[in-house]
């Protein structure tokens, strides 16, 4: 079964789509997220997002989100996939270049050797981008209440992300699909479903 991940910068709307395609998918689907899927999870969550005054090294925060993905590889994902369930995941390795290499500067390799301890190998068969300028995406999070950690960062470091999802899309389009997430939500949706069903996955969620 497939194994799809929803990628993009802060108020892009991953979470949305990634709802809305499970909700396509039918029954059967695991919808999840990182980080903070798992009961280790929330905590190693609270530390790197919530704890706005505690100095974090961008290789601690880089092994922090490593620590929660591997327990939730081995936790919720992996299990999933075995039992023959499509997952559909709200982050993944991909933020991790993203924001801890392209935004803190922590070198992609580096990334990728802990990525793949952590994930033992595992890659999403698709990732879609939801692609949006930084300070629509900034806005729409602003909306959202307090900011978190990550979110409280100052607009150049979000602009270096957001150009380093461009960045890792374009080194491997077979893999990902850039849609503009600025449109309205149901014209979106239907693109994420096009790009899901196109590779024969609408309709077999386990029932």
């Amino acid at each position: 079964m497939p194994f799809i991940t929803f990628e993009g910068i802060e108020g892009s709307g991953k979470t949305t789509q990634a709802r809305r395609l499970a909700e396509s998918l039918g029954p059967g689907v695991v919808l999840t997220f990182e980080p903070g899927a798992t009961p280790l999870g929330r905590k190693l969550r609270e530390l790197v997002l919530d704890a706005r005054d505690l100095p974090i090294a961008a290789d601690t925060e880089l092994l922090l989100f490593s620590t929660d993905r591997a327990q939730h590889v081995a936790e919720v994902i992996t299990p999933a996939l075995r039992a023959g369930r499509i997952v559909l995941c709200d982050r993944y390795v991909d933020s991790t270049l993203a924001y801890q290499g392209f935004g803190r500067g922590v070198p992609l390799d580096r990334i990728r050797t802990l990525s793949e301890i952590a994930t033992g190998g595992l890659k999403p068969d698709l990732t879609i981008l939801l692609d949006v300028p930084v300070a629509l995406g900034l806005g729409r999070a602003g909306r959202r209440g307090l900011r978190d950690r990550i979110e409280s960062e100052v607009e150049s470091f979000h602009a270096r992300v957001s150009e380093g999802f461009r960045t890792l899309a374009a080194q491997e389009p077979a893999r990902w699909v850039k849609v503009d997430g600025t449109g309205d939500p149901e014209a979106i949706a239907a693109t994420v479903r096009a790009a899901a069903f196109a590779r024969g996955w609408g309709g077999h969620a386990v029932r």
